[in-house]
């Protein structure tokens, strides 16, 4: 890897010779300006506006706009006899635990190699010293003609160092949440842990740029005179009605797929128009809802109530056809007895008088 500056670290009075490479690289397909008429290469070309020619990069140097519009000349000789102690020394200023330091700040990665065999010894010394302390330097450096802020931290057996933002360079999240008063309920919370349950972890070496895949694929078949690749149609997103049922379908989907069934199964994933569940529904009704309803369940229970009515009333009626039976086989007794005394008196009375009756004419 080439180096893009060469310094040392200073670490108390401990020097370390250094190298500075990148840490990254961009894998981005890069396109050139072509005149699209006839496909001839747009070029820019450096020309001096004082005597109209073109000029070479040997003659080009960098200079400061004044406010009147005039030029201050500034050469690179200047710029490396600054009165600052880190125009060609990372300064470590500060050792502080890693979470002290704010994602937002973080930006470049570089690597720093150690520079010759001298420095291999202090070089190994700081990086064992931030591994036993669990903690990163806060370094001060100059790149690119300004004062940088930096992080160095241990990566494997080498020490890298992170370009930080000064703070004062971050902005604070003004007007960039929702506003107003907006409430999460346990069950949405709920839902949406299961949902990150479901998701997982992921090793970040799987993933890749699809896009610079879509990019080369595109390339390749114009190169080969071939029709490239056409994206399918994106299926317009619906409204989300119900966050709930959105939740359990972004679950269910992610269940699916976790479990290895077809890549079909995904589409359920997106979060549609749904239609209000029967249970949430009975929850919680719509004030018209709740109306008819109630409408509905006072005639189901008059309803209801009414074969108990009738139960009633045949069971009234029937104890007074009973009362009214028992009283007639009363009536129908009481009535039967006397007038059998009745008859029995009569009879006894004729066999009376015909036995009279005998007796005086035999006499």
């Amino acid at each position: 890897m080439r180096s893009i500056w060469n310094g040392a670290i200073s670490f108390g009075l401990v020097s370390i010779p250094i190298k500075l490479v990148n840490a990254t690289e961009s894998h981005s397909v890069s396109f050139r300006q072509i005149h699209t008429e006839d496909g001839g290469r747009i070029r820019y070309r450096k020309v001096c506006e004082l005597e109209d020619r073109e000029v070479t990069q040997a003659e080009i140097g960098k200079a400061y706009e004044d406010a009147d519009g005039s030029m201050i000349p500034i050469t690179d000789e200047d710029l490396s006899q600054l009165p600052i102690p880190t125009a060609r020394t990372i300064e470590i200023v500060a050792f502080v635990p890693e979470d002290r330091i704010d994602p937002l700040q973080m930006g470049s990665a570089y690597y720093l190699a150690a520079s010759g065999a001298p420095a291999a010894k202090p070089y190994t010394l700081l990086r064992e010293a931030l591994k036993r302390s669990n903690r990163v330097a806060i370094a001060k450096f100059a790149l690119r003609g300004r004062e940088r802020l930096g992080m160095l931290r241990v990566v494997g057996d080498a020490i890298a160092m992170h370009g930080l933002l000064w703070p004062d360079e971050v902005r604070a999240p003004e007007g960039v949440a929702p506003e107003g008063g907006v409430t999460v309920r346990d069950q949405e919370l709920d839902l949406a842990d299961a949902l990150m349950d479901t998701l997982g972890e992921i090793d970040l070496d799987d993933l890749h740029d699809e896009y610079q895949e879509a990019v080369e694929e595109v390339i390749a078949a114009k190169a080969a005179g071939e029709r490239p690749p056409q994206a399918p149609a994106e299926a317009a997103p619906g409204k989300v009605l119900d966050l709930m049922a959105a939740l359990e379908s972004s679950v269910r989907a992610a269940r699916e797929s976790r479990d290895g069934e077809e890549a079909g199964s995904a589409e359920e994933a997106e979060v549609r128009s749904l239609p209000q569940r029967k249970t949430s529904s009975r929850r919680a009704p719509k004030e018209t809802g709740g109306k008819k309803s109630t409408s509905t369940a006072k005639k189901t229970a008059a309803k209801k109530a009414e074969p108990k009515k009738s139960t009633a009333r045949s069971a009234g009626s029937a104890k007074k056809t009973a009362a009214k039976s028992t009283a007639r086989k009363t009536a129908a007794k009481s009535t039967g007895g006397s007038g059998g005394d009745k008859a029995a008196a009569r009879s006894t009375g004729k066999s009376t008088a015909k036995k009279t009756a005998s007796r005086r004419r035999s006499a």
